[in-house]
Formats: structure tokens, C-alpha cells, sequence
């Protein structure tokens, strides 16, 4: 497999313990996946958080948000016949399906896009509202003007979907509610108008037919969106074989938008890949890697809580590099750079 991404010497760049917990009680598992974007001459980072209770034997606690955006600790018995954990992020109990851990999104930011600190004066979101109350993840920035796009992905009882909210000031924000219904999550919006409308990727899933693929959406607005269309599936017996989603906004180049998406396969392998839009209609596929352009190899890849995992949705971009910023082993946020020229490079037609 080809991995062409220069990661920084500094990686991990932040680890659960660099954070404190949100409120008593609670404790930081993960760091993931963080939004990047830059305000007043720093690169920001929008991370995923996620906590869970301190454990006690002889019970599973798990958090979840209640109606009025407050957390509470559900204790199930551990040994109890209809419980289901062998899956570290998932605890299925009595049918339905619970988060070990609640995520909210935090704000760090740095001058030198290496070392990140919270800044004073700027709060973190949490999830608000029944569509949200299992929190929300993942967060993708889209800057168009002065004002930035936050989609996100909300989680709660009644499955998952895509939530969006916008700022100006990252202190005062205006939410959507949830602008793509269950299930459906990866959701990026391009950072320029084409033709008049805003577009968006996007990735609903199905269990029965079809897969998860990654759709292209337009709206008159950014808020209302439709003429759904397909445009990236998986792949049989490749890396990209099992489930493909969105990284952050595509970007815009001479030869089309280029998209650095992740793609997993059967033995939950997440890897990076690449494909190319056309840039007047960006549901023709222009190209696409074969490869993947990333690899999850250094042990804090390898080892975490969940391991074997690499996940963007967030960078820079400056002349030819892409200054990705991920999640590595679903625990840790690292840093690496790709030359734009070296990607071209590996895009088939």
C-alpha cells in the first residue's frame, strides 16, 4: 500500500490526558477527528471529545444528555443476560443501542499549528435537544465569507444524523437543527457556491440495500438541501471495501475539487484516500486513487482505543501542501502533510 503522508516528528499532538474532563464524575477516553480552521492568525482545532463515568465493579456506567442538556449516568448490571459490550464504543442492552462515551466538541487553538492550548472567553459545544442527547461528533468546518459552517454528527436514541450550526465569533452561535435526517453522518460543504447553489457531501448508510456510500447534495441556502446523487462506492476487496466517507470541504484546484476521504475495510481498517470532481458539476467523478494515500503505521495508529485508524476531517491548506490534522486509534490528534502535485500523482481515471 502507498502512504504518502509526512507526518510531524510532534505526533500525537494532544492525548486524553492533555484535556481536563468537562464536569466531576466524568473522565476523558478519546480525543478525534477535529475540525480545523484559522481565526485572528491561529490554526483552531474544533476536537471531538468523548467521556465516560468512572467505572465501579459490578456495573457499566455510561453518560447520556437528558432534555434539558444536562448530563446524566445510567448504571446498568454488568452481568446481566441482555447486555452486549464487545464492542468498546457500543454497549447494546435489552435491544437498543447506547455510546460507552458522550462526546462534545472542544476549542483549542496554536500559533505555530504544532502546540495547542484552550483559549479564554470560548465555551465548548454540547449537545442540545432529543437528536442530540447521545452528543455530537466529528465536527467539519466550512469558512464562506466571514461566517464558518459547523456540521456535525448528532447522535441519540433515534439514530444518527447531521446537524449543522454557524458563527461568526465562535462565541455566539445559531443552530439549524438537524439538517440530514437518520443515518447519515460525513458531512462537508464545499467553501464556494457553484453555479449558484451550495453543495455538500454527505454519507447515509443502509444495512439492507445499497451501502455506505458517499452522496453529493445541493442547497439554495445551505440549510435545505436535495437532488441527492451517489457518486463514491465502495470497492470489492480493497481497502475502501466496507464502508467510504467524507474528510473535510474539498479543495479546489486548476484540475477539480479534490476530496481526501477515508474508506475501511472488512477488518475495520480505516485508511485515507483521494478522488477529483469536476469543478462545474461536481457529481462526475474525475478521477479516483486506487491506493490509499495513508496507512495507519505508527504504533499510536496501530494501538488506542480503537485501533488501526486514521480519520481527517479537517485541514489547511497553503500553495501545494495539505496540512491534514486526525485522529489516530480513535484516542489520539496527530498532524501530517501531503503535497498536493504527490496526490495528483497517485489519482486514476
Amino acid at each position: 500500500m502507498t502512504d504518502i503522508a509526512k507526518r510531524f516528528p510532534e505526533n500525537p499532538l494532544l492525548s486524553p490526558i492533555d484535556l481536563k474532563a468537562s464536569e466531576a464524575g466524568l473522565q476523558i477516553i478519546c480525543l478525534l477527528n477535529p475540525g480545523v480552521f484559522t481565526f485572528e492568525g491561529k490554526t483552531w482545532l474544533i476536537i471531538r471529545v468523548a467521556e465516560n463515568a468512572v467505572q465501579k465493579e459490578g456495573s457499566i456506567f455510561f453518560p447520556i444528555l437528558n432534555d434539558l442538556g444536562k448530563t446524566e449516568i445510567v448504571e446498568l448490571p454488568s452481568a446481566h443476560p441482555e447486555l452486549i459490550t464487545t464492542d468498546p464504543r457500543v454497549i447494546r442492552y435489552q435491544g437498543l443501542d447506547y455510546l460507552t462515551t458522550l462526546s462534545h466538541l472542544r476549542l483549542l487553538c496554536s500559533d505555530n499549528g504544532i502546540h495547542f492550548y484552550e483559549p479564554e472567553g470560548y465555551v465548548s459545544l454540547f449537545g442540545a435537544g432529543y437528536l442530540q442527547a447521545f452528543g455530537i461528533e466529528d465536527c467539519r468546518v466550512t469558512q464562506m465569507g466571514d461566517k464558518y459552517y459547523l456540521t456535525f454528527t448528532a447522535v441519540s436514541g433515534n439514530g444518527v444524523g447531521v446537524g449543522l450550526r454557524s458563527t461568526t465569533d465562535w462565541k455566539t452561535f445559531q443552530s439549524y437543527g438537524m439538517i440530514l435526517p437518520p443515518h447519515n453522518k460525513d458531512c462537508a460543504i464545499f467553501e464556494e457556491k457553484i453555479n449558484g447553489l451550495y453543495y455538500c457531501l454527505h454519507r447515509p448508510s443502509s444495512v439492507d440495500i445499497g451501502g455506505n456510500f458517499i452522496w453529493l447534495a445541493e442547497s439554495p441556502d445551505g440549510a435545505h438541501w436535495g437532488n441527492h446523487k451517489c457518486i463514491i462506492k465502495t470497492r470489492k476487496d480493497s481497502w475502501d471495501c466496507q464502508r467510504v466517507g467524507a474528510g473535510a470541504a474539498p479543495i479546489k484546484t486548476e484540475k477539480g475539487w479534490l476530496e481526501i476521504y477515508h474508506g475501511a475495510n472488512k477488518e475495520h481498517q480505516y485508511c485515507l484516500g483521494a478522488f477529483l470532481l469536476d469543478l462545474n458539476d461536481p457529481s462526475k467523478v474525475i478521477a479516483r486513487t486506487d491506493k490509499p494515500i495513508m496507512v495507519p503505521t505508527e504504533q499510536y495508529e496501530l494501538s488506542g482505543f480503537f485501533g488501526n485508524v486514521v480519520f481527517t476531517n479537517g485541514h489547511l491548506v497553503d500553495g501545494d501542501t495539505v496540512t491534514i490534522y486526525y485522529g489516530a486509534s480513535d484516542e489520539f490528534v496527530c498532524g501530517a502533510r501531503f503535497s498536493i502535485k504527490e496526490i495528483f500523482a497517485e489519482l486514476e481515471v
